[in-house]
């Protein structure tokens, strides 16, 4: 049943002790930048080695699921913005358990994901600087963004405003690159054509939804643009622009670049999985120095991930604890910062990494499985939480609906179908299979501790 209480002043305002140092130019290139993750330029490979020339399918399709995603986060967001996102939805449409699930296992999620962009950006500066430890390059990883998010929330924006630059200025030279390739014009190359492409579905429809499943994860982390806009002068602004230009940034970004890569390269080289697409493709022209330079761009994405996620989950766990969802000591704010959260958030992704030297064959691929599905139960806490709240705001503030849900609620019965079933093609698949039981148990169990911290909380 929907939470029907009384709003207090935290829930209606639960950032209000956070500094508001994020600038619009911050949240423009953080909703730009924020579309182009490492899952984009890493993960991508595998997903085309299975689906072959169909995997611009696969990301059409993902696309358009996370379009409706986020077109429904920012309705919410607008209304009620928030630090705590869609878990402070969560919890003022459904109930304060949903809330406690949705918001600690995302944060779970975003503390693993530190410790494992730090090691794939730390495998990169080996390769670069053979002999040096990979230990060492995580921590002055780690250190260094922990730092960066402890000393102001400008510093964040700052660095994701120049990482975001960059990575929007990449992907826009390697598009351009690629239609002129495509159209045979670029000096030194042929037009191919369609004969990369006649092969679409080289493993049939297995590989496209291997290719799906691998589309659909590449697509986290749009969700930190409505988590910093609570940091804001004029978050209702920042969300509202950031929702209204997902469409054109998915598809130019993530289906646009995938159609160049299966055009201009042969979807089953090894270099595709080995070095990337993207590498793979600018090494594939002959452009000297474009791959190496296209390495770089890797980098800085996985370090703009880590940035992210250390804000994000420190957000996250500042937000819970202002709503009586956990530790008190984590919402202490010092100079606007939640400092003991961004501390702790990044202790646990020292954790992480520490797991994958220590017991790379057990433990680290466990708490792998376990937040392999979390951001599909996001959405789905999202897309229910939208159902809920809309027309509640539509009967007690109409004017709070800056931004609203396409066709509704067709559509968000459409995007919950679809979760559905992406749901029932992980349980097909023995690899994901066990991540789908691995964050079920989890967010049962979660969701188990909040219904019961909720009960006592209501007897008291």
């Amino acid at each position: 049943m929907p939470n029907t209480t009384v709003e207090t002043p935290s829930q209606q305002r639960d950032d209000a002790s956070l500094s508001h140092g994020l600038k619009q130019r911050h949240l423009s290139m953080i909703a730009l930048g924020g579309v182009i993750g490492a899952g984009l330029f890493v993960g991508s490979g595998a997903g085309i080695a299975a689906a072959g020339p169909s995997i611009v399918v696969a990301y059409a399709f993902s696309g358009l699921l996370v379009m409706l995603v986020m077109r429904m986060l920012g309705e919410m967001s607008a209304a009620y913005p928030s630090s705590g996102s869609f878990s402070a939805h969560a919890e003022r449409a459904i109930g304060p358990w949903a809330g406690f699930a949705a918001g600690w296992s995302f944060w779970v999620l975003l503390c693993t994901a530190v410790g494992l962009e730090g090691i794939g950006a730390a495998h990169i500066v080996t390769g670069w600087l053979p002999g040096t430890p990979e230990w060492a390059w995580v921590a002055l990883f780690m250190v260094v963004f922990c730092g960066t998010n402890l000393a102001a929330v400008k510093n964040f924006g700052e660095f994701e405003f120049w990482f975001a630059a960059l990575k929007v200025g990449a992907i826009g030279l390697f598009l351009v690159l690629g239609v002129l390739a495509m159209a045979g014009v670029l000096p030194g190359t042929d037009a191919p054509g369609t004969s990369n492409l006649t092969d679409f579905l080289p493993n049939g429809t297995d590989g496209l939804l291997v290719g799906l499943l691998a589309s659909v994860f590449a697509y986290g982390g749009m969700e930190t643009v409505t988590i910093a806009a609570a940091e804001s002068s004029d978050p209702v602004r920042g969300v509202v622009g950031a929702v209204r230009t997902a469409m054109w940034r998915i598809a130019l970004f993530y289906i646009g670049s995938m159609a160049v890569v299966v055009t201009l390269v042969p979807w089953d080289s090894q270099e595709v999985v080995e070095k990337g697409p993207y590498v793979a493709t600018l090494d594939h022209l002959g452009i000297p120095g474009a791959g190496r330079l296209m390495n770089v761009v890797v980098l800085v994405a996985l370090l703009s991930a880590m940035n992210a996620n250390i804000y994000g989950s420190s957000r996250i766990a500042y937000s819970l604890v202002q709503r009586g969802q956990g530790p008190k000591a984590l919402a202490k704010v010092s100079g606007g910062v939640p400092r003991i959260a961004v501390l702790t958030s990044s202790v646990f992704g020292f954790v992480c990494v520490v797991l994958s030297y220590w017991r790379p064959d057990d433990v680290f691929p466990w708490l792998l499985n376990m937040i392999g599905a979390v951001i599909l139960v996001v959405w789905i806490f999202i897309a229910v939480s939208q159902l809920l709240l809309r027309r509640r705001v539509e009967h007690e503030a109409p004017e709070k609906l800056v931004v609203r849900m396409w066709a509704f609620p067709w559509l968000t019965w459409v995007a919950l179908a679809g979760m559905a079933a992406i749901f029932v093609l992980m349980a097909r698949e023995p690899g994901t299979r066990v991540q789908l039981c691995s964050t079920g148990g989890m967010t049962l169990f979660l969701a188990v501790v909040g219904y019961v911290r909720q009960r006592v909380r209501a007897r008291g």
